[in-house]
């Protein structure tokens, strides 16, 4: 049997648990995202979040505004879709590093403006790079053939 990237990738899980776990974090990352993208549910679009993490270093403010909300947004409807999970986890769990380094100097909690937020999405993208999407997925049923 032949190794390979795709067989990695689309490798099976027969657990419900992933997608207890994909669901509801695939939901949250896309209205984050789409609240940078679209100035949906309040956020304040590609402008205004481009300037604020200009403000806090992120530089230049429009096109990481753009990376991170495309990587919420389109992440978050990959995991909900059960597609691609790994590859979406991972972008998606660097994306909440990158949050985590915002916020890390007002400790844990986000009552103070904390990462706590930040880490548990961390972690549960992190999970989902490790399990993959298991059942109800798009990645469930991709047939990776073996030369």
């Amino acid at each position: 049997m032949k190794n390979t990237l795709l067989t990695h990738l689309f490798v099976k899980n027969p657990s419900w648990a992933p997608l207890v776990l994909r669901v509801p974090l695939g939901i949250i990352l896309l209205a984050h995202g789409a609240q940078k993208l679209f100035g949906w549910f309040g956020g304040y679009g590609l402008e205004g979040t481009g300037q604020w993490l200009a403000s806090v270093g992120f530089e230049p403010g429009y096109w990481m505004a753009l990376l991170a909300g495309s990587a919420e947004f389109f992440g978050g409807l990959a995991l909900i879709l059960g597609l691609l999970t790994r590859p979406a986890a991972v972008v998606t769990a660097f994306t909440m590093l990158m949050a985590m380094t915002v916020h890390i100097g007002n400790g844990l909690f986000v009552s103070n403006n904390g990462y706590e937020f930040a880490l548990i999405l961390l972690a549960a993208s992190i999970s989902l790079v490790i399990s993959g999407a298991g059942k109800l997925s798009v990645d469930s049923i991709v047939k990776v053939k073996n030369q």
